[in-house]
């Protein structure tokens, strides 16, 4: 559209208004033309001209739809805040609208359509309506959805769909509707069927997830039959299904789901000719939606599916809150954590690190310990992970840096005739992230006077192999600071062996697991009977000094273990052989007596 007009023409007198011939004439044809659906629409709301594409749309006459309400022809009513905006830009306060809609139209079917509504720019007054039919796309993004949703193998809603669903439910809408406020989960896992796939393959394991999906789904639908819906089944993942139900009545009724899912797995199935026989175990959850996680859920239910596992599978188990009485002690334990930091209930207990082939004290691992008022001396096993999850493991593993650094500097100082030694300290992989635990240990070591290479950061190996950004520029300048980086419990991760090549990495201590290997005793004859784990760790030493780097044993508990590391080259051992952790004063007496004793703690 073009042309010119000295003024603001009424919608009225539109076919009246300035422009040549020609310009209107070209206009009619391009307007009457257009695939797009289009009506001029005045600033109140009517419509004053409509394309034939326009009364196609609707199935009506273009012509009749002159004097008629846009608003009403394109359900722009139907929320708050469309009606606003389209009010907004029929006032010329506002530039332009555009949002979708679903139109019925009379013969039936039903459209979904993208309205757009902008001022008119050829000096003409009102706006243009233009609708666009976009079923064909919203048809496609069904079906992608779908196909997203979905598991392929048994056409069950997915675990991302379950999530949708079981988020939506716990909302506070989802039992302010006249509901029961309740939600039930079944969680249900094949027995054994790792041993389908292993020995017939994937494909029939395939078809045996699918006849289960079925004979679920016919479970639900019967259990959904006289009441408002059916519930939910979702496969998981795996062999994992879930069978969710919204305002559920109580456990009753889940325990009733429960037994149903499990006698319709009972029947064998009958698969390209093979006859298979399975069982599940199903863990059930029912409570209050209020109050209720999804996450919360899941755990919970997971729990109850590991009791019926644990219990001899081929049943299901209601989930038991005294049964689940360890987590309140998680609970009490998290929620007196910082406040127990900050009255002083933590301690530092030591263990020795002793030379394997002198047998001197070179080191020792700082333990912390916590004297609870309630439950008593706590090992790091009870409230690290707690302390990680709420982050104050920061403030925690702070305390035990400059404890650490300071015991480790006093011991030097009175006894200044012996070679010092090292404080190894662990470091959990939030404290890189959550502090600046570079500058945390430069002003340690400057106010206790500690040297850097006296100081050792242990860190798991699971932390360490995979360090990027800011991790692994942390200890490198923690390394070109002159102090120790240790890998604990190395052999137990994703081990990375090109990787840690290029790691600051001083230090290599073995999990204990690969110590514990070495329990056998010498036959008369002197050949043991399998030294695997032997070569194993022989291989990782070679390797380690290689690197340049030294290693540590840990657990190190009789003398024929100490014997055989100290026979294929290991640097340092740990363990009860030595010494369990001890106080302070313990690790003095150690250095008065110069040479450290084996098996005298």
């Amino acid at each position: 559209m073009s042309g010119t007009s000295e003024g603001p023409t009424p919608a009225a007198d539109l076919d009246r208004s300035a422009v040549t011939d020609s310009d209107h004439t070209t206009y009619d044809r391009v307007f009457g033309a257009a695939p797009l659906a289009m009506a001029v629409v005045d600033h109140e709301g009517f419509v004053v001209r409509a394309n034939p594409a326009f009364g196609e749309l609707l199935g009506l006459d273009c012509r009749a739809l002159a004097g008629r309400a846009a608003a009403d022809l394109v359900d722009l009513t139907a929320d708050v805040r469309s009606w606003h905006a389209y009010r907004e830009v029929l006032s010329g306060r506002q530039a332009r609208l555009r949002c979708t809609r679903r139109l019925k139209h009379p013969g039936g079917n039903s459209v979904w359509v993208q309205l757009t509504v902008a001022p008119l720019t050829d000096g003409r007054a009102g706006v243009l309506l233009s609708v666009a039919d976009i079923s064909a796309r919203r048809e496609l993004q069904a079906r992608l959805r779908h196909l997203q949703m979905h598991d392929p193998v048994t056409r069950l809603p997915n675990r991302t769909l379950f999530f949708e669903r079981l988020s939506a439910a716990l909302e506070a809408e989802s039992y302010e509707r006249g509901g029961t406020g309740r939600i039930g989960l079944c969680y249900l896992d094949l027995d054994g069927f790792k041993a389908v796939n292993d020995t017939l393959g994937h494909r029939v394991g395939d078809r045996l997830l699918a006849a289960v999906a079925e004979r679920l789904t016919t479970v639900a639908d019967e259990a959904g039959y006289a009441r408002a819906a059916s519930p939910l089944v979702a496969r998981l993942g795996g062999d994992e299904f879930a069978l969710l139900v919204e305002d559920s009545t109580g456990t009753e009724q889940l325990a009733d789901l429960a037994e149903s899912a499990l006698k319709s797995l009972e029947e064998p199935f009958d698969l390209a000719g093979q006859r298979l026989s399975l069982t599940a175990s199903i863990g059930v959850v029912e409570r209050h939606a209020a109050g209720t996680t999804a996450t919360g859920l899941m755990q919970a239910a997971d729990t109850t599916l590991y009791w019926a596992k644990a219990d001899g599978k081929a049943r299901w188990t209601l989930f038991d809150p005294e049964r689940n009485a360890h987590r309140m002690t998680r609970q009490a334990l998290s929620s007196t954590l910082r406040p127990a930091i900050e009255r002083g209930e933590f301690v530092l207990d030591y263990q020795p690190l002793v030379g394997m082939e002198d047998g001197r004290l070179s080191g020792v691992e700082a333990l912390v310990r916590w004297h609870h008022p309630q439950f008593g001396t706590l090992t790091p096993n009870r409230f690290i992970g707690l302390a990680e999850e709420d982050g104050s493991i920061v403030q925690l593993g702070r305390w035990a840096l400059v404890t650490a650094c300071r015991q480790a500097r006093r011991w030097q100082l009175d006894h200044p005739g012996e070679r010092p030694i090292f404080v190894s300290v662990n470091v959990a992989v939030r404290q890189v992230w959550d502090s600046d635990l570079v500058a945390d240990v430069a002003r340690t070591l400057a106010e206790t006077g500690l040297a850097p290479h006296l100081l050792q950061l242990e860190l798991t190996e699971s932390a360490v192999m995979g360090s990027a950004g800011r991790p692994l520029q942390a200890l490198q300048a923690l390394s070109d600071m002159g102090v120790r980086i240790a890998i604990d419990d190395f052999g137990t991760g994703y081990s990375n062996l090109a990787y840690l090549s290029r790691l600051p990495v001083s230090t290599l201590k073995l999990d204990g697991s690969f110590v514990r290997g070495f329990q056998y005793e010498e036959t008369p004859k002197g050949v043991p009977p399998n030294p695997a784990d032997e070569v194993i760790v022989e291989a990782m030493i070679q390797l380690a000094h290689r690197l340049g780097l030294t290693v540590t044993a840990e657990c190190v508990e009789t003398a024929a273990q100490a014997s055989r590391l100290r026979r294929i080259g290991c640097d340092t051992g740990q363990g009860w052989l030595y010494s369990r952790p001890v106080p302070p004063g313990r690790i003095s007496e150690l250095l008065d007596a110069r040479t450290y004793a084996v098996g005298k703690p």
